[in-house]
C-alpha cells in the first residue's frame, strides 16, 4: 500500500450527525493522517461534532465558517488552507462527511492518483437494484446532459469522492461557483483544459432509500 502522509482529506460538512465521527474514524483507520474538516455555518446544536472531533484527533484542522456558504466555498476554503500549510503535499482527496464513501475507496482512488498524476473520480453505478428510481433517472438525465453539451461520459457526475494533484489547487480554489455547481464547474474546466482523468468505481451507498 502507498504512503497517504502527504495527501490531505478535505471533509465540508453541514449540521453533521454522528455518520462524521464514522467517517473520520474510517479515514484514520485506513491510514489518513491529515483531515481538512470546514463546518460551513452549521447550527448551534451540531457544532459539538466539529468540537469534539478536533479535540480527540490531532489528525484534524478544523475550519469554521460563521454563516453557510455551500459547499464549493467550503472546499475552496479548504484548498486555501491546504496551499498555506502544506507545501509539500501532493494533493488532497475530497469527501463527503455523510458516510456515504468507504474508507477503502477512498484510499483506492489517492492511490490511483499517486500512481497516474491524474484527478481521480470515484463513481457511484447507478443501474444497480437498490438505487432510488429517482436518484437513477436524474444521474442518468445529468451524465446525458453533461455528455451531450461538455463531451465528457461520467456516470457519476455529482461524485463527491475527488482526488486532485497539488498542480490544480490554485486554479481550483478561484474557480467560479460557491455551492453544488462548484463541482461541476471543476469537471468542466478538466475538460476544457485537457487535464487527464481517471474513473475508479466505488460503491454505492444509500441510506433509508
Amino acid at each position: 500500500m502507498q504512503d497517504l502522509s502527504k495527501i490531505s482529506v478535505v471533509l465540508p460538512s453541514l449540521d453533521p450527525d454522528e455518520k462524521l465521527n464514522a467517517v473520520i474514524d474510517g479515514l484514520l483507520e485506513y491510514g489518513f493522517s491529515d483531515i481538512i474538516l470546514v463546518n460551513d455555518g452549521s447550527k448551534q446544536e451540531n457544532l459539538h461534532y466539529f468540537t469534539d472531533a478536533a479535540a480527540a484527533h490531532p489528525e484534524i484542522h478544523l475550519i469554521h465558517h460563521e454563516v453557510n456558504r455551500g459547499k464549493g466555498a467550503a472546499l475552496k476554503t479548504a484548498f486555501r488552507w491546504f496551499l498555506d500549510n502544506c507545501p509539500e503535499g501532493v494533493g488532497v482527496v475530497t469527501v463527503d462527511g455523510d458516510n456515504q464513501h468507504h474508507p477503502e475507496d477512498t484510499r483506492a482512488c489517492c492511490e490511483k492518483m499517486l500512481e497516474t498524476g491524474h484527478c481521480v473520480l470515484g463513481c457511484r453505478d447507478f443501474t444497480l437494484d437498490h438505487v432510488p428510481k429517482r436518484s437513477r433517472f436524474g444521474n442518468h438525465t445529468t451524465s446525458m446532459v453533461f455528455k451531450t453539451f461538455v463531451g465528457m461520459t461520467i456516470s457519476d457526475t455529482q461524485t463527491g469522492l475527488r482526488g486532485l494533484p497539488n498542480r490544480l489547487m490554485s486554479t481550483l480554489e478561484t474557480l467560479a461557483g460557491d455551492r453544488y455547481e462548484y463541482e461541476l464547474n471543476m469537471l468542466i474546466y478538466a475538460k476544457q483544459r485537457s487535464i487527464p482523468y481517471t474513473i475508479v468505481p466505488i460503491e454505492t451507498v444509500y441510506f433509508n432509500n
